[in-house]
């Protein structure tokens, strides 16, 4: 009877065993789960994040297009006066630099 009860005790150990891998591996499984689950909702979460940034920086891109026409002209106008300018400078000075030239080239130096 003794050799029963503990062929009996060990029967209820191994299905105590198997009922707590049973268990673990049903936790391992419903992590798992979660973990995809929570990945594919941070990917989607992402992609909608990606999709609005990329509106809004459409959105400004065509607003600041949109002004590219007035920064060009404005900008062809300020290199017209620069040029004149320095035309301005160079007719104004262009005589004496020629001189100081034509002295420095003539004066010989022993």
């Amino acid at each position: 009877m003794e050799a029963n009860r503990g062929q009996n005790g060990i029967q209820q150990l191994l299905a105590a065993e198997q009922e707590a891998q049973q268990i673990v591996n049903a936790s391992k499984n419903a992590k798992l789960a979660r973990l995809k689950q929570a990945k594919e909702e941070g990917d989607k979460d992402i992609a909608e994040f990606r999709a609005q940034i990329e509106r809004e920086f459409q959105r400004k891109v065509a607003e600041s297009s949109g002004d590219s026409g007035a920064n060009v002209k404005r900008l062809e106008q300020e290199t017209e006066t620069k040029i004149h300018h320095l035309k301005t400078e160079a007719a104004r000075i262009s005589y004496d630099v020629v001189q100081m030239l034509l002295k420095q080239v003539t004066t010989v130096k022993n």
